[in-house]
């Protein structure tokens, strides 16, 4: 199964931490949207979309790549970090699978240091993460997808 995992890991690289162990251990393609603005994807099989969490949200360069290069009915994955505890942050992103009439087969998310906007005046928030056993959930999560 041909797979593609668009990400977006800026700040700390938490989200390309997990993503690097997946790729250790699976045939995937790994597309960085800094670098690659457009891609063509209709070629693979399984689409995940990676990103840290930025303002609530999947990083505004993710959501533009998705609204524009995500290809019409594709499985897709979600992989996500973030500084919060808790919470619900891939509200954005859904709609956008929504609106692609993409199905999604599942979605991994963990903590990662964060040292964005007011964080950064205390230090940051969710030092040390993502551990290694959060790195390995995310290698074990893409593991168990749907083929």
């Amino acid at each position: 199964m041909k797979t593609a995992i668009v990400y977006y890991s800026e700040h700390h690289g938490n989200t390309k931490k997990l993503l690097d162990a997946i790729a250790a251990e699976h045939d995937v393609i790994l597309i960085n949207v800094t670098k690659q603005p457009k891609v063509d994807l209709s070629g693979f099989d399984r689409i995940g979309l990676a990103s840290g969490i930025y303002y609530g949200g999947f990083a505004k360069q993710m959501l533009a790549f998705a609204q524009e290069c995500l290809p019409e009915g594709k499985d897709v994955f979600l992989i996500s970090t973030q500084g919060a505890a808790k919470g619900e942050y891939r509200k954005t992103i859904r709609q956008v699978l929504a609106e692609k009439h993409c199905r999604e087969i599942g979605a991994y998310w963990c903590r990662g240091f964060d040292t964005f906007g007011p964080f950064k005046l205390v230090g940051g928030v969710a030092k040390g993460h993502p551990t290694a056993d959060e790195i390995k959930a995310a290698v074990d999560f893409y593991a168990g997808l749907p083929e």
